[in-house]
């Protein structure tokens, strides 16, 4: 199976969100978070998480970049069992049975998103705020095939 971990390419993160994701953590878009947000909410790193940030499910920071990656099931369900106990903490789930369903389905809407992606291709997310909630749009970033010469040496070994 497919999903998505953060990738960090430089150290923007950690300067425009404010609690950045670590490298390599499994991802969810994670727009529930926003969910009952309003303009007056969009200032700052939070705009910027807003706009554009992943979720990371270690540090349940945000990332601007994912890629796609093969997770077994076992890293799966580690995840899936993290976003149900973030949401018992942090969002008021009464508990881990009732959290897990909810967990499930953001776990399942990445996998879904992955599904027809080819390992290491990267993925951007975009939010707007619209009068019916929160809109996401999703872009993909194939990688490229690196051409020969950047790993091969030409010339005589003498």
């Amino acid at each position: 199976m497919l999903l998505a971990r953060t990738i960090r390419f430089d150290e923007s993160d950690l300067n425009i969100f404010d609690r950045p994701a670590a490298p390599d953590e499994w991802a969810v878009a994670g727009a529930f978070e926003f969910s009952n947000w309003s303009e007056a909410d969009l200032t700052g790193k939070a705009r910027q998480a807003f706009a554009n940030g992943w979720l990371g499910l270690e540090s349940f920071g945000r990332s601007t970049f994912v890629a796609i990656a093969r997770a077994e099931p076992a890293e799966r369900d580690a995840a899936i069992e993290a976003l149900a106990q973030h949401f018992v903490e942090h969002y008021g789930a009464p508990d881990l049975d009732a959290a897990r369903p909810v967990a499930t389905e953001e776990l399942s809407f990445i996998a879904e998103l992955c599904a027809d992606q080819t390992p290491n291709t990267l993925l951007i997310v975009e939010r707007t705020l619209t009068e019916t909630g929160v809109k996401e749009s999703f872009r993909a970033i194939k990688p490229k095939d690196a051409e020969l010469e950047a790993f091969a040496v030409h010339g005589d070994i003498d």
